[in-house]
């Protein structure tokens, strides 16, 4: 079976106004917003893959690591790899975190569910930690310290969006609320592809969304650690996931019956808070 076609760069770019955060804000400048664009690319295109395309998807996965290996050796093919190539040209990224953003899609393939919350957190190792490091490299201010605090803050955000996606993924077939969790609190499969919230459900819900808010309590000094536009972009990813947290809470954590996000001008208040608090 061929591998599926990878989608068009527009397709991919079109969810960046779906995510809790700006992706790239226009104040940042176009040559910054162009670097991060090639990485939210990159990373959204796999999930993609990983999760819609039709036919063998770890054949369009390969295909996509091929392309990638094109980008590497400065000859990609399709126009979002192009932007990924200019983005290692310019920025001397490295190939682990673009090799476990593809590897996080592959286990998708054959993990559906995850036991406890350590092994959550190991997933989110691959699905969403590399996009911060590839963030920090974007702006020169990869340090081991600072990838510590940003694994957590990653973390966290892919956590909040398997929160609010609960329904959509248990329809997919896959479970990211840990099973663990799921027992304690009387949780059902049924229950996750419901549309009416249970006690059980909100119970976990919430749980996770607080452990997703003591691991966003490192974006605080991540923050203070940066400067210039990196200061002012990472505050925009920890204050949206604040600020999605705090829209869940206030919707009592029913994701089943409504889409609970925050506003545009709610996420710049509290991003804008963090960067008064960061001082």
């Amino acid at each position: 079976m061929s591998a599926p076609a990878l989608p068009a760069a527009e397709a991919v770019r079109r969810r960046a106004s779906t995510e809790n955060f700006s992706v790239a804000s226009l104040l940042l400048g176009s040559a910054t917003r162009r670097r991060l664009m090639a990485v939210y690319g990159f990373a959204r295109l796999v999930d993609e893959l990983g999760d819609a395309a039709e036919g063998d998807r770890l054949a369009a996965l390969g295909e996509a690591e091929a392309e990638l290996d094109r980008a590497f050796a400065g000859n990609a093919r399709t126009p979002l790899f192009r932007e990924v190539e200019a983005l290692i040209r310019d920025c001397r990224v490295r190939r682990e975190p673009f090799e476990r953003l593809l590897e996080a899609n592959r286990r998708d393939q054959i993990q559906p569910e995850y036991e406890t919350w350590d092994d959550l957190v190991s997933y989110c190792e691959l699905s969403a930690n590399p996009v911060g490091q590839l963030v920090l490299a974007v702006f020169g201010a990869e340090t081991p310290d600072r990838v510590a605090l940003s694994d957590d803050v990653c973390t966290a955000l892919q956590v909040i969006e398997h929160v609010q996606d609960v329904r959509e993924d248990a329809l997919a077939g896959r479970i990211y609320m840990p099973g663990e969790d799921r027992r304690a609190h009387g949780v059902e499969r049924d229950d996750l592809t419901a549309t009416t919230l249970d006690a059980g459900l909100r119970a976990v819900l919430e749980l996770e969304c607080e452990r997703a808010r003591g691991l966003l309590r490192s974006g605080l000094p991540l923050v203070a650690s940066l400067r210039g536009r990196a200061r002012f972009a990472v505050a925009g990813y920890v204050g949206g996931g604040v600020a999605a947290l705090d829209a869940l809470r206030d919707a009592g954590y029913d994701v089943l019956s409504r889409a609970p996000r925050p506003s545009k001008a709610t996420r710049l208040h509290t991003t804008l808070a963090i960067l008064r608090s960061a001082r």
